[in-house]
């Protein structure tokens, strides 16, 4: 008989598909909506703006900047999530997966939104961004196993057990 230790916890899943899901939501409402996001707000986008310029951003960093940085922003999250969602063996899925998506939404966007604008632009900016959002996911992945064995080990010490 052979001792194959505690069942693995099945938190980190179920947490990471709720969020996954529901931040989904968040993306496919924000970029299936007949209009654009920013329509009707170009005034609030200038102040926006001015007020970067004003505290060190630099005045190349215009609208088209601001847009393609909101891109990777709203593609951080989905990155780490799909990635904290996937086995650790197969992580770089959600490389795969996110841009994946993205090409899935402006595809959506050209097709069938007329108001809404696809581009090859927004698949790399979100496809940076769940790059982002994954690389984070591997190095917390990472440093909660070094903890783990940090304190297995130190465990073993204390009872006098050697692996």
């Amino acid at each position: 008989m052979t001792d194959k230790g505690p069942p693995k916890s099945r938190v980190r899943q179920h947490m990471a598909m709720t969020l996954v899901l529901a931040y989904g939501l968040v993306v496919v409402l924000a970029t299936m909506w007949p209009t654009p996001l920013d329509q009707g707000f170009a005034a609030s986008i200038d102040r926006v703006l001015v007020v970067l310029h004003r505290n060190g951003v630099p005045e190349w960093f215009g609208y088209s900047k601001l847009e393609f940085s909101a891109n990777i922003l709203m593609f951080v999250p989905l990155g780490f999530l799909v990635s904290m969602l996937l086995p650790v063996r197969v992580w770089w899925l959600a490389l795969v997966i996110c841009p994946g998506l993205s090409v899935g939404i402006e595809l959506t966007q050209a097709l069938a939104l007329s108001a809404r604008f696809a581009t090859v632009s927004d698949v790399a900016a979100n496809s940076i961004g769940a790059l982002i959002g994954a690389l984070v996911a591997v190095m917390l992945r990472a440093a909660i196993y070094e903890r783990d064995e940090k304190i297995i080990a130190r465990r073993m010490w204390e009872l006098g057990v050697s692996r």
